[in-house]
């Protein structure tokens, strides 16, 4: 069972699995970024606000380390190729998930930091950083202030709770420490047209409830703060108000036996890479007995679906794939037939 991930994504505690990923400190030229597409006229120096306070680029940064952990899709959509990257999950080269390797553009794959302890400072200093980003993150204080010394900083918004940031706060916060501000909301703008017209094309989501849950320890659902719950309703869906109400500002928690009807919604996603599999959560005594599970309306998602890694790194580079793939088994999720299959397609 991926524990790791798990806490991560849930509980936001700094609790890593170290990965087998190449875990190198070289700085030769090989790992260089790539030349960005276009510094945008008037785009340095920028001042970005966060929660430590606030940072300044004074020119366009070469030589960046991610130490957040979604924020190298934001680096590569803009065509800039970061040094280091941070390691959450899955277990890339570079930590560079399948939907944006060819934002490499026949780059290395940058260095791959871990976070099991925390930041690791000796090895982002070993990268020799002009910019250090972290906005999906949890930085402290104190690793703010040993990064600092290295090279500015990008922390986390200051309005959000440690790895709340959206995928469009990490695109136009990074688009504007690397001087295309314009082109960043771009990807921004098309990105949530994308949603838009993939809502329009299934009205059948709209105001009906859904909620995506994990086997972990039970039925551990993802609250109402978590990028999943936020993928759901940009599509059209509610969050149920049962839900909300047990876990009103968190990333999610365990519902007890007695709270389990609080999952009868109209679709319920299943992130099933636990210790059971869907014919083992079907069966299970308690959620066998529940209309959502009795008229399949469930969709289980896999570990070696092509949607499990989509699902936790919403981007403007994952996001073409997420909403091809989710939303035709959302659907039949919520058709009224249950011998209509919510398995992945194709």
């Amino acid at each position: 069972m991926r524990l790791p991930f798990i806490f991560l994504t849930f509980l936001c505690a700094l609790v890593f699995a170290a990965c087998g990923s190449d875990d190198s400190e070289s700085t030769s030229d090989a790992l260089l970024p790539a030349k960005p597409e276009a510094t945008e006229s008037g785009a340095f120096p920028v001042t970005i606000e966060h929660k430590y306070g606030s940072t300044t680029v004074e020119s366009e940064p070469k030589r960046i380390v991610v130490v957040g952990l979604r924020d190298q899709d934001a680096l590569l959509a803009l065509g800039v190729v970061p040094v280091a990257t941070t390691e959450w999950f899955g277990k890339h080269p570079g930590a560079i998930f399948p939907w944006a390797t060819d934002k490499l553009a026949g780059a290395k794959p940058p260095t791959v930091l871990t976070n099991t302890d925390g930041v690791q400072i000796e090895k982002v200093a070993a990268q020799r950083p002009d910019l250090i980003v972290g906005v999906y993150s949890g930085l402290t204080q104190k690793e703010y202030d040993a990064l600092s010394k290295l090279a500015p900083v990008i922390a986390q918004p200051k309005d959000k709770v440690d790895y709340g940031s959206t995928w469009q706060e990490e695109q136009l916060t990074i688009g504007k420490a690397v001087g295309q501000p314009e082109q960043a909301q771009k990807l921004v703008d098309d990105t949530e047209k994308l949603i838009a017209d993939t809502a329009a094309e299934h009205p059948e989501f709209k105001g009906k409830t859904a909620a995506e849950i994990t086997d972990y320890q039970g039925y551990f659902v993802y609250g109402p703060q978590d990028v999943r719950t936020a993928t759901l309703e940009s599509l059209g869906f509610t969050y149920p108000k049962a839900l909300t109400d047990a876990f009103p500002d968190e990333f999610g928690g365990n519902l007890s036996d007695e709270k389990v009807d609080a999952l009868e919604v109209d679709a319920l996603v299943w992130i099933a890479d636990g210790d059971r599999t869907p014919a083992e959560i079907k069966q299970d005594s308690i959620y066998s007995k529940l209309k959502v599970s009795k008229e399949d309306r469930d969709v289980f998602v896999l570990g070696d679906d092509r949607l499990y890694e989509a699902l936790s790194f919403p981007s403007v580079l994952s996001m073409p794939l997420l909403m091809k793939e989710l939303a035709p088994r959302l659907s039949a999720a919520v058709d009224g037939d249950p011998s209509t299959s919510t398995d992945q397609q194709g």
